[in-house]
């Protein structure tokens, strides 16, 4: 088995490398140039991240912390789980597993029957998470699986067992509201009836507190951003000069929607050796690297209208930053 886990790991590596790069062209090659934050994601990138959500302005992380740590049982018990029936708990996007294992910790305490399935684009992630769950939890079943959230929920589908599945971190809003109501109705699609969805959203507030979460004074923000570009340097032998380009970060009350860009100080040429090809940057040209989408409730029943999910209950932190929905998959 684990030969075999060994081939098809390499084997998805190469396919993730290649689509990286077919990303990479695509996106910068479209007006205005894009390209998709979850690329961040290589060992200097996760490592980066870690610290943005030590930060001060990051207030996300310990919002939906104080969820999970103070209201468990009410999630436990709304999410209908029950000791005596097996289920797994499959969690995309599943990080460094701070906030989780305020979940798993209660759920081994009180003898739940369960299988926990963190999924990670990272497979450094996955590494440091198994390992630091393994010394902490001794009994936990784990069965680990890295890529692309929507190529494993494929796999997902033909495991029949019941499932808890947890999107935290407000993951979600890195979507444009069009994907990511495509992405709740995939994910629906590899359910089966009375499954539950947890989700952490962020939720509309002023920009006096949503923006310095995305622009820190220490510049860890920018250092995460401006890591995308180092590493197309060094897997796609591009010459990206850093110290030419900067961050920025803007927010609008009004949409609920923080952007972040990676923009081009000087009149330039990039070269990729991988590509074969070259990249014309204006001064002042933006690539759009991340969306970071706020929510209400009116936005979070819009995206699920069509999605056979029900919404069950609302949780929030004490200052009303973030909140965890519960969904159930149902028959109607």
């Amino acid at each position: 088995m684990a030969t075999l886990w060994n081939s098809l790991s390499k084997i998805d590596l190469k396919k993730m490398n290649n689509t990286f790069m077919k990303d990479v062209d695509n996106g910068l090659s479209a007006n205005p140039k894009i390209l998709s934050s979850k690329y961040f994601y290589d060992a200097i990138g996760d490592a980066l991240f870690i610290k943005i959500m030590q930060m001060p302005e990051y207030y996300l992380t310990n919002s939906e912390f104080e969820i999970l740590s103070q209201q468990t049982e009410t999630i436990v018990n709304n999410l209908g789980l029950t000791k005596n029936k097996p289920f797994d708990l499959v969690e995309l996007g599943a990080g460094d597993g701070k906030k989780t294992k305020e979940l798993l910790r209660y759920l081994i305490k009180h003898d739940y029957n369960f299988n926990y399935v963190p999924i990670d684009i990272s497979s450094n992630v996955l590494n440091l998470l198994e390992n630091s769950l393994r010394a902490e939890f001794k009994t936990l079943n784990i069965a680990k699986k890295q890529g692309d959230y929507f190529e494993v929920l494929k796999e997902i589908k033909a495991n029949k067992k019941p499932k808890v599945v947890l999107f935290l971190g407000s993951n979600m809003g890195n979507m444009e509201d069009e994907k990511a109501q495509v992405f709740i109705e995939t994910l629906s699609d590899a359910l089966e009836i009375n499954d539950k969805l947890l989700v952490g959203l962020d939720l509309i507030k002023s920009e006096a507190i949503v923006l310095p979460a995305y622009n820190d004074q220490a510049g860890i923000t920018k250092a995460f951003n401006l890591n995308l570009l180092s590493r197309i340097n060094k897997e796609l032998l591009a010459d990206f000069n850093i110290e030419t380009f900067d961050h920025r970060a803007i927010y609008s009350e009004q949409t609920g929607i923080a952007r972040s860009y990676i923009v081009s100080k000087v009149e330039q040429t990039v070269s990729i050796a991988r590509l074969n090809k070259t990249f014309n940057f204006k001064k002042e040209e933006a690539i759009n690297v991340e969306i970071s989408r706020k929510y209400n409730d009116a936005i979070v029943d819009k995206l699920i209208v069509n999605s056979g999910f029900k919404r069950l209950k609302k949780l929030t932190d004490s200052k009303q930053f973030f909140a965890n929905y519960i969904f159930n998959k149902s028959a109607s």
